[in-house]
């Protein structure tokens, strides 16, 4: 029987009228680096506060390592991390002292504390750095430091919530790079972010959309979901092209990025050479035709689009 270490049945909260989370099932394997994706207003936030037990839902029911958020609260947080938005560090305090200070809010002994310390300084690259006071770090060194101090009592389970927004792209990439081995050690990671090259990286991913969860499965077999042929192409006169395109027969969807446009279409060999020729036909350049395949991305925009169209 497969385990799973967090499991959720119509878990739904309620704001007034507003239904932030509406009727969520969900179930994460020990051991995967789940991803919680969407934009922001989606529910990524109080569904992990919920899940932390931090904040009770209005229907449904949740376990986390085994135990119920509503009814064994403590329990949960004794075996979970959870690294918020805003991760409250204490700028006075240097890398060290926060590590310390963490420690004894857990209640890690003084011999354990220096080894897992020492550990942590190493694992999160912050050994030269853990003098320096907190709110002299950088926004990325910052992330670390964080998610040192959520690791500091050693959790089954981890939360961390849009945990790079902000980051520069160098900064986050280390980051990743330490989530993935906290993931070789089994530690299972539950992340929401609205990055989607981040979900890339997930085990599975769940989207998440005005509070409900619209596909969960592997990154690979989400953008299988997408119809049709995917076209890149980079045209002269973007939205004229754009509205030309649309009208064209063949032609499933069509999503523009920057100054390119991403054309699905029922078969990429068929369609092409006439969507180039009725391009040329209207005085419209073309540049880069060419069949690529959908990345997240283009699967998620595609999946809301579907979603609102209903």
């Amino acid at each position: 029987m497969e385990e799973y270490v967090i499991e959720a049945r119509g878990l739904t909260k309620r704001f007034g009228d507003v239904a932030a989370v509406d009727r969520l099932d969900l179930a994460v394997r020990r051991g995967e680096i789940f991803g919680l994706l969407g934009p922001d207003g989606a529910g990524k936030t109080t569904t992990i506060r919920m899940l932390c037990a931090i904040m009770d839902p209005t229907e449904g029911t949740a376990r986390v390592a085994g135990f119920d958020t509503v009814r064994e609260p403590e329990k949960i947080k004794e075996r979970i991390g959870y690294m918020p938005q805003q991760f409250s560090l204490y700028g006075d305090l240097t890398v060290l002292e926060n590590l310390i200070f963490f420690a004894d809010i857990f209640g890690v002994g003084r011999r354990e504390r220096e080894e897992r310390i020492e550990r942590l300084l190493a694992f999160s690259r912050l050994t030269e750095f853990q003098d320096r006071r907190a709110a002299h770090l950088s926004g990325g060194m910052q992330k670390k430091l964080a998610l040192a101090c959520t690791l500091i009592h050693r959790p089954e389970v981890i939360f961390l919530d849009e945990p790079t927004t902000g980051v520069d792209p160098v900064s986050r990439r280390e980051f990743w790079d330490i989530l993935t081995e906290l993931h070789l050690e089994g530690v299972t990671l539950f992340v929401s972010t609205p990055y989607m090259d981040e979900a890339e990286r997930c085990s599975r991913v769940a989207l998440m959309f005005e509070g409900r969860v619209i596909v969960c499965d592997a990154p690979e077999r989400i953008k299988e979901l997408v119809e049709g042929d995917l076209l890149e192409l980079r045209p002269d006169r973007l939205r004229e092209a754009t509205r030309l395109i649309e009208t064209l027969p063949g032609v499933l969807e069509v999503q523009v990025y920057g100054d390119l446009l991403h054309v699905f279409v029922d078969s990429a060999s068929a369609r092409a050479p006439s969507l180039q020729a009725a391009l040329e036909r209207a005085g419209i350049g073309v540049h880069g035709l060419r069949q690529t395949r959908p990345r997240m991305e283009e699967a998620f925009i595609s999946l809301i689009r579907k979603r609102l169209q209903r």
